[in-house]
């Protein structure tokens, strides 16, 4: 019933005359962290086209990734499937098999022209001869895209060469160093910075297909280290210059990981002028949002621009600082300005809510509820999730379920810890916060709450998900 009254009201909306359908940008960054956004609590690093989107829009302030790393959170994304119908929940080589229903698959359906720029992920291409596996965004319901496809070799900024489809485009004046603690993913002379040409191909991609509706992924690698030149010279956060930060007091790392954040809200920004000029922006919906938590790799800490504002873990954690990110989305004449909702939602919401805004079927093999009713302001018309759920092969923490305002957390057993076992303390350490009154997940209340923790495990068991994960 909920979905056949949003389904009348989405009708309703979009019945004037020659009402054509929705754009869709998807604009999902790297490693961003919950407090990163001036709009979340940060007070450092300026954001103010973000924070200008905000105000314009809704944020969600429980809204999860896909996952705690890039690969899983990305497929979890495609497919409206969470880690545990995946199967995917770690950076495994892992990917689409060009079988998979994905969102792009439907929107092309719904006769929209799909694509996307920056990283894919799930095609493990890195040399001409790879190209047409059936990971291929090509293969998967993408018209266009233009990037990595190498999950690897988009660490680093300064590449020989990205992807546009299946023809591969030289960078030029990029060397790579034959340092092999570099894997040959570091640059020994910079001249192309990636960002700036996925930004490129992505406005163009707009400007091409104005007159239609599309959808447009922008998954930019900002603000992600290079782990590999993190390794070599100690500065993974790789940018063309430190900007309105270069004679700050603070090590380079941070420089350059505040000049990503910069860039990355001045693009934003670029964005919405590009849509005003283009005359497109009333019938374009934009979501902004980050892959996973924040990172502390590559000479950066995510504690020095308190990344993770008041939430506790950063990337590799199922803690809400590993995996809660900020979700921003703006439909002028929509989504009503200056909107705030808790709804707590996750990456496997989008196709739903997607296909719904395309007017096509929602799939039924997904584990997703669409969105839609809370961005239209129809909140008594929205289906909740019972419980949210992940698992991980990463970190410390291998099983995560968010079920109401309670946050359940599995810690994995370590050597460490297993030398300190006892009765209350064994293998299945479980622990219990509610986040509601304890944001940073701090005051564990397993021990007294037993029967509420034996609960929210019945609820993943009763639909065979999995309350173990092995590390990799």
């Amino acid at each position: 019933m909920i979905r056949v009254l949003t389904a009348l009201f989405l009708a309703a909306t979009f019945a004037t005359a020659g009402a054509r359908k929705p754009n869709i940008i998807y604009v999902m960054v790297d490693d961003l962290g919950y407090g990163d956004l001036g709009c979340y609590g940060q007070k450092t690093l300026k954001t103010p086209h973000l924070d200008k989107m905000a105000s314009q829009g809704m944020k969600f302030t429980d809204h999860y990734s896909g996952h705690t790393v890039c690969r899983p959170s990305r497929l979890v994304l495609w497919l409206g499937q969470h880690v545990g119908t995946t199967k995917v929940n770690g950076n495994i080589k892992a990917g689409l098999t060009g079988k998979e229903m994905t969102i792009a698959k439907k929107l092309n359906e719904a006769g929209y022209t799909t694509g996307g720029v920056g990283k894919w992920a799930l095609g493990h291409v890195s040399k001409p001869e790879e190209i047409n596996n059936p990971g291929h965004p090509n293969n998967n319901g993408f018209d266009y895209w233009f990037g990595y496809m190498n999950q690897s070799n988009a660490h680093n900024f300064y590449p020989t060469f990205l992807w546009e489809n299946k023809t591969q485009i030289k960078l030029p004046g990029n060397v790579i160093s034959d340092d092999p603690r570099g894997a040959g993913r570091v640059a020994s002379k910079k001249v192309t910075y990636s960002h700036h040409k996925m930004v490129d191909r992505g406005f163009e991609f707009i400007r091409k297909n104005k007159d239609n509706p599309f959808l447009l992924h922008m998954h930019w690698t900002i603000p992600h280290t290079n782990n590999e030149a993190g390794r070599v010279t100690g500065d993974g956060q790789e940018v063309p210059d430190y900007g309105i930060y270069k004679n700050k007091d603070w090590p380079n790392p941070e420089k350059g990981f505040a000049a990503m954040i910069t860039m990355m809200d001045d693009d934003m920004g670029k964005l919405f002028k590009l849509l005003q000029d283009l005359k497109i922006d009333n019938d374009t919906l934009v979501i902004f949002t980050s892959d996973n938590g924040p990172h502390h790799e590559g000479g950066h800490k995510h504690d020095f621009f308190d990344s993770n504002g008041p939430l506790k873990g950063h990337k590799r954690s199922m803690h809400d600082g590993g995996i809660r990110v900020p979700f921003i989305a703006r439909w002028p004449g929509k989504i009503e300005a200056g909107t705030t909702s808790d709804l707590p939602s996750a990456f496997w919401d989008f196709l739903p809510t997607a296909c719904e805004i395309a007017g096509t079927d929602v799939p039924k093999n997904i584990d997703g509820i669409s969105y839609l009713p809370t961005l239209l302001g129809k909140s008594d018309q929205q289906k909740k999730h019972n419980y949210l759920y992940w698992s991980s092969r990463e970190g410390t923490t291998s099983i995560g379920v968010r079920h109401q305002n309670w946050k359940l957390v599995k810690y994995r057993e370590t050597k460490a810890n297993k030398k300190k076992r006892t009765k209350t303390n064994g293998p299945d350490d479980w622990r219990l916060y509610d986040i509601s009154k304890d944001p940073g997940e701090e005051n564990d209340l397993s021990k007294e709450k037993p029967e509420l923790v034996l609960k929210i495990k019945g609820l993943v068991e009763r639909d065979k998900l999995p309350l173990s994960a092995q590390r990799k």
